[in-house]
């Protein structure tokens, strides 16, 4: 029997045992439905601040175990007991500056590019947070959507080859030794991505319909890709002085920004604006935004794509229902051309795709002119004479 003087007690042989019964709603944590176990003392005055030690004791332990089993709010992103007060190194983003400006120097335009997408995969995926922060399961989780995104095996490889030299780097010029979370991760190299269609002229002046009616910045952005094929990183990341249209053939130019950088070298280029293009570049300008055509998307100096292709893709879903995604118009362009005989040197200079032969490394390229002519044979639905 509990004692009446001493809580939570009873006396045994004359020696007080504290016993509490466990709260039915934590008996699963438990092998018993109480606790109970000697206080070591026969003195009541003794027994009493132990006792109400050991209750206090419990009752904190029980809270943090009700804690736990309830749908907390942002319980997923509470730092582990193991990092709390730990140098958890640099951010992802900060991690990237000085990659870049340590071993940037001299490199080609492709290894800084390399590690911006990378990096902005990540950041677009599970936000901008100290490299340590990130656990083990948000490197796999993170690999796992790059696939769902249907990135290729190689692709997959390529981002995780240079997010391991970023992160690794960055940990050890902070004097860190715990390795990059996204070491070891298992990357299954037989993964191929599903084949990327192009969307059908039909589903395009639907889409372009659709985005006249909307009207807004992200219909602009996907009616500037319809008709020019540019990658959704080149389009976001444009300047509004990019945009040429007070000329006899209005066009936008791709070049490289210091928000925004391009794939290859080979991706700097003029394309015509024609139909739906035509139409996005007029109401951006019209617009009025102050330095980037779509602020929305550059931030801090920063352009992420990776957050404009999970919206633009899943609007374009409800609307093209064959599984073509923003990055469709791309292919879709490179038919199109096809489709009125455009000679393969200009598709591939429209489109910033790598010209194969020695001797298209000589003389200046096609003028604007001539690039105009055929871009308007798409756009208007035109055959070839």
């Amino acid at each position: 029997m509990a004692t009446k003087n001493v809580p939570f007690t009873f006396l045994k042989d004359g020696i007080f045992y504290f016993s509490r019964r466990v709260p039915f709603d934590l008996r699963g944590h438990y092998q018993t439905d109480r606790i109970s176990f000697s206080l070591r003392t026969r003195n009541p005055h003794q027994a009493t601040p132990r006792a109400l030690s050991q209750a206090a004791k419990l009752d904190g332990f029980w809270f943090q175990l009700r804690m736990s089993d309830i749908d907390l709010p942002g319980k997923h992103r509470l730092l582990s007991s193991d990092q709390v007060g730990k140098d958890l190194g640099p951010k992802a983003t900060e991690a990237l500056a000085t990659y870049l400006r340590l071993k940037g120097e001299g490199r080609s335009a492709t290894f800084e590019t390399a590690a911006t997408r990378a990096i902005d995969y990540l950041v677009g995926s599970k936000s901008d947070r100290p490299l340590l922060a990130y656990t083990k399961s948000d490197a796999t989780t993170f690999r796992d959507e790059l696939f769902a995104k249907g990135l290729s095996s190689s692709s997959v490889v390529r981002i995780f080859t240079s997010l391991r030299a970023v992160t690794s780097f960055a940990l050890a010029e902070h004097g860190i030794s715990t390795p990059s979370p996204f070491t070891g991760v298992y990357l299954d190299r037989g993964v191929s991505g599903p084949s990327r269609t192009s969307i059908p002229i039909e589903g395009i002046r639907l889409v372009q319909a659709r985005c006249r009616e909307m009207n807004d910045d992200l219909r602009w952005l996907v009616a500037l890709i319809s008709d020019t094929g540019m990658r959704l990183a080149e389009a976001t990341g444009l300047a509004v002085d990019d945009f040429r249209l007070e000329c006899d053939e209005p066009h936008v130019v791709v070049q490289v920004h210091p928000w925004r950088s391009l794939k290859t070298t080979g991706s700097q280029r003029l394309i015509p604006l024609v139909g739906a293009s035509l139409w996005a570049a007029q109401r951006i300008i019209a617009s009025k935004p102050a330095e980037v055509a779509f602020p929305r998307y550059t931030k801090e100096g920063r352009t992420n794509a990776n957050s404009a292709s999970a919206a633009l893709n899943k609007w374009l879903g409800g609307i093209v229902t064959d599984g073509s995604v923003i990055h469709s118009f791309r292919h879709s362009l490179r038919d199109r051309l096809r489709a009125v005989e455009c000679p393969s040197d200009i598709v591939d200079r429209i489109g910033g795709w790598t010209t194969e032969g020695v001797g298209q490394g000589y003389g200046s390229g096609y003028p604007l002119s001539v690039l105009t002519k055929w871009m308007s044979l798409i756009a208007n639905g035109k055959t070839p004479s």
